[in-house]
């Protein structure tokens, strides 16, 4: 089926409140803190410069100069998740911490936490431009600013370049885009898989809800009421499939319950608790909390892998859900990109990433050449098994590959990223763990051969 009718917003209306929906701002006013001086935490480079604030709609952030910098590259990074509680300047400094290698490149860096937790793409990319104009304001014009976006954050920056550098636009205040790892293609087929998660979890293992618990569509992941943990919820996983426990110590129901789950939903087992946490906490914060109680996701007609001994009796036997049309339009206009851009992008995925799946890549390259933008995209795809960060020598070859695409007009490729990498190993891969892993032919499958297609 084809992505962009899967995607297609259904009522007007919903397209209009949309941002309301997502964008909600705090209740009271949040404090305005100009950039003031902070202790780099490390591994950020000696002789670097940071600074923290707030940015008066509840946005926290982190900023960190390289020694001298003289206003040469800015970096805006946007973040994963998303946080389902309230923004902590914490999570800012470990991006921070894991992107150092930014700076060490000679990059200034600057992230936000977002105005609040929970789901919200448009209003995330709103808060990364506006930590951009206020970096500006005390900080003076970048020759280039390229922005950064991680797992969901890549949703987020792909937003952001058609908000704020649309094609066929005046030229706007971003350079370059920078996606890796993306939750790429809309909320709404990358979050399919999970209410697939809940439903098959939930035929097997009988206990999210346990039978004796108030009983609730799985599509709202978890009441708002619910004091269950995240503790709780792993050792209900473990009871119910071993997983937690040594491969040796499940039981041959444990070994057969867990086979027929991940064979169903196509994830592999070192991600099941995370993407369950995510089907239950994000689920929640998304349907009841962004979409007024609404349900944007459905699975009637979706038929589920199983062994053909049991696979008419799954099928048979799956809670069945229909998505809610204003709820899916509302999903799909705050995080549905439609491509249309004007910024060189530049791409990196590892093959298997556990998180965010690499045909979502996919995805995103068939809505860049419907938009026309795709001989503006380059995509690149790592021998790796890792979601929240790559190779150290990997992205300051991405960056240098994409301002080279901007101020020279030297497009790269997947091979020439590759050479780019292994150049750059002797200076940012000093402890050899990290290597580079590019692998230059690879192209990722559509994404209904991992997601079952649905209906329109």
């Amino acid at each position: 089926m084809h992505l962009e009718r899967r995607a297609r917003p259904v009522f007007a209306a919903a397209l209009a409140a949309a941002a309301a929906l997502f964008a909600t701002l705090p209740a009271q006013a949040a404090r305005v803190e100009g950039p003031r001086a902070a202790t780099c935490p490390a591994p950020v480079p000696e002789g670097a410069r940071c600074y923290t604030g707030a940015d008066g709609t509840g946005a926290l952030y982190w900023i960190a100069i390289p020694k001298d910098w003289n206003r040469g590259v800015l970096v805006m990074h946007a973040h994963g998740g998303p946080e389902t509680g309230p923004p902590k300047l914490e999570r800012s400094e470990e991006d921070l911490k894991r992107w150092a290698v930014t700076v060490k490149a000679g990059y200034a860096w600057a992230g936000s936490t977002y105005r609040r937790g929970g789901y919200g793409v448009t209003m995330a990319a709103e808060d990364t431009e506006r930590l951009r104009q206020l970096f500006v304001r005390h900080f003076g014009e970048p020759r280039r600013t390229l922005l950064h976006g991680q797992s969901y954050g890549a949703g987020v920056a792909a937003k952001a370049a058609e908000l704020y550098a649309p094609a066929g636009g005046a030229k706007g205040p971003y350079d370059g885009l920078l996606l890796t790892s993306g939750v790429l293609g809309g909320g709404n087929s990358a979050y399919d898989f999970r209410l697939d998660l809940r439903v098959v979890y939930q035929y097997v293992c009988r206990n999210h809800p346990k039978p004796d618990e108030p009983q609730y569509p799985l599509w709202q992941g978890l009441p708002l009421d619910a004091k269950l943990t995240r503790k709780e919820l792993a050792d209900r996983v473990r009871d119910c499939t071993g997983v937690g426990l040594p491969a040796a110590q499940r039981t041959p129901e444990q070994a057969a319950r867990l086979k027929t789950i991940l064979t169903a939903v196509k994830i592999p087992e070192r991600s099941l608790v995370g993407h369950l946490n995510w089907a239950t906490w994000l689920f929640q914060d998304l349907t009841q909390l962004r979409l007024q109680g609404r349900n944007p996701f459905g699975n009637v007609g979706v038929s589920y892998a199983a062994a053909p001994a049991e696979a008419a009796a799954l099928n048979a036997g799956v809670l069945r859900y229909a998505a809610d049309p204003q709820a899916k339009g509302a999903l799909a206009a705050d995080s549905q990109p439609t491509g249309r851009t004007a910024l060189p992008t530049v791409g990196l995925h590892a093959i298997d990433d556990p998180t965010a799946f690499v045909e979502l890549e996919n995805a995103y390259r068939r809505i860049r050449d419907a938009a026309g933008t795709g001989e503006l995209l380059v995509q690149s795809f790592s021998d790796e098994r890792e979601h929240s960060y790559l190779s150290d020598s990997e992205y300051p070859a991405l960056f240098a590959a994409l301002l080279d695409w901007i101020d020279k007009g030297e497009k790269p490729t997947p091979a020439g990223l590759a050479q780019r990498c292994a150049a750059l190993m002797p200076r940012y891969d000093t402890d050899g763990k990290n290597g580079c892993h590019i692998q230059p032919a690879w192209q990722p499958p559509p994404l209904e051969q991992r997601v079952p297609a649905r209906a329109p």
